[in-house]
């Protein structure tokens, strides 16, 4: 096992990293940008160390600078957590070079499965699924046009090194095409740094089901059962649960046995995401991509299966074998997550950084869980995403679930910036939740509309 770890990210994720590494009696060694000075990784963690300005680009996107820290502090693996570093490709191979351990799959297999043109046809060849779409990349307007005639509108544009929603445009006509691959390649390039699109074919609505795999480095490949995440806002994820109210149990080894086969096909190692659109109307599932890094919604599934996932990350990267055997995998319960974000929800979700004068975080009972970042007195920088919190709940059942989080929502209190608390409270005591009648078109098309009429 590792003496000690270096963790590659900040917020809500770095703590909960830090407190399993800590659990597993390892040093840590969290890295932090001049805004992030007071943050609540940086006074957690063994030792800090600065690795440049606000800007993640100088800072946390900074491989030199996290690398860095991880040889003067003498980390022997790095955790990338999500977001930032965690899918790149390029920074495992420096890890690799430097004799640290990247607490993940491969280069290779990144390449593989974190680029989604590459995933696409990777999973063609396992035999798995996949949305009808492009054959390739899509460096032109001209190319998608030719393309979208091809598949047949609507349409679907993605960044090829994309992720949280970010360089995705839905194109319902040809006129609007244009505009689109525009933007969408635009946002792509600043965020990832890669502009690359790929196009599939509508799928919608649908329920956007992925399935969490864990596989280790002697070829033991397990899942974890499923997560719903088809209340979204903006392709990003707004409540996610586990398991979902439209997979029964066939079709939860079904797609299963598909994540498990897509993996394996490609050598997976560590934690990852295998996400699906379910088409409920004709019971066929289809992927989308995979995410080879832990998720935000990670909780769910370990409230519903008991197992530390980030904990098994580390382990598996230090060279340990699964302690589960698939049929040691039991879906006990009912669970669903919250993502509490600074943001303004009456004045179109608006970032809402700022001083945070009180908090009170819902806590007692058990079956409740908070990941956060933020304390009293904390102020919320305005360079990085705007979660500040996690609410996950367990219950017996999914209704147990959904009134132990209208509790939580309605305990949860802060003063000083705006948050979405009592916006998730509304859509987790809409009849079309409670009920589970709800599907990747009814955050957009059903509850925001009337939401908004309901604030006016």
């Amino acid at each position: 096992m590792f003496h000690k770890i270096l963790i590659a990210n900040r917020g809500e994720i770095a703590v909960r990293i830090i407190r399993a590494a800590r659990e597993l009696g390892i040093t840590t060694v969290a890295v932090y940008s001049e805004a992030d000075k007071t943050a609540l990784h940086t006074l957690l963690a063994d030792e800090s160390i600065c690795i440049g300005p606000a800007k993640s680009t100088e800072s946390y996107l900074n491989m030199n600078s996290v690398l860095s820290a991880a040889i003067v502090t003498g980390a022997e693996a790095i955790h990338p957590g999500f977001g930032f570093l965690s899918e790149n490709p390029k920074f495992v191979t420096m890890c690799e070079e430097m004799n640290i351990t990247f607490i993940g799959p491969s280069a290779i297999v990144m390449n593989k499965m974190g680029d989604k043109i590459n995933a696409r046809k990777e999973m063609i060849k396992a035999g798995v699924p996949v949305i009808p779409g492009s054959k390739g990349e899509i460096f032109s307007v001209k190319d998608a046009l030719k393309e979208a005639e091809r598949i047949g509108y609507p349409v679907m544009l993605k960044a090829s090194a994309g992720g949280g929603g970010k360089g995705i445009r839905k194109v319902e006509t040809k006129e609007e095409l244009a505009s689109a691959f525009e933007s969408a390649s635009k946002e792509a390039l600043a965020a990832f740094g890669d502009g690359t699109m790929y196009m599939e074919k509508v799928v919608y609505p649908a329920h956007h089901i992925e399935i969490q795999i864990l596989a280790d480095s002697f070829g033991n490949i397990i899942h974890l059962g499923e997560r719903d995440c088809s209340l979204q806002r903006y392709n990003q994820k707004v409540l996610e649960e586990s398991p979902s109210i439209v997979i029964g149990e066939a079709l939860r080894q079904k797609m299963g046995d598909a994540a498990v086969r897509a993996a394996k096909s490609v050598g997976y190692e560590g934690a990852g995401t295998i996400e699906f659109l379910f088409d409920s109307q004709i019971g066929e599932f289809y992927f989308m991509e995979m995410n080879t890094r832990i998720q935000v919604e990670h909780p769910v599934t370990e409230f519903v299966t008991g197992i530390d996932i980030v904990k098994e990350q580390i382990r598996i990267a230090a060279k340990q074998a699964l302690a589960y055997q698939q049929e040691d995998i039991m879906i006990k319960g009912h669970a669903i997550e919250c993502r509490i974000n600074a943001e303004n929800p009456e004045f179109n979700f608006a970032p809402s950084p700022g001083k945070i004068i009180d908090i009170h975080l819902p806590s007692g009972g058990v079956g409740l869980r908070v990941d956060s970042a933020v304390y009293s007195g904390y102020t919320i920088p305005p360079y990085y995403d705007s979660m500040i919190a996690k609410i996950i709940v367990h219950g017996e059942n999914r209704f147990d679930a959904l009134m132990k989080m209208q509790r939580a929502l309605y305990e949860f209190e802060v003063d000083g910036i705006k948050t979405n608390s009592d916006f998730q409270f509304d859509l987790i005591s809409d009849p079309s939740v409670i009920t589970g009648d709800y599907d990747t078109s009814f955050l957009m098309e059903n509850f925001l509309p009337n939401y908004k009429k309901d604030k006016e």
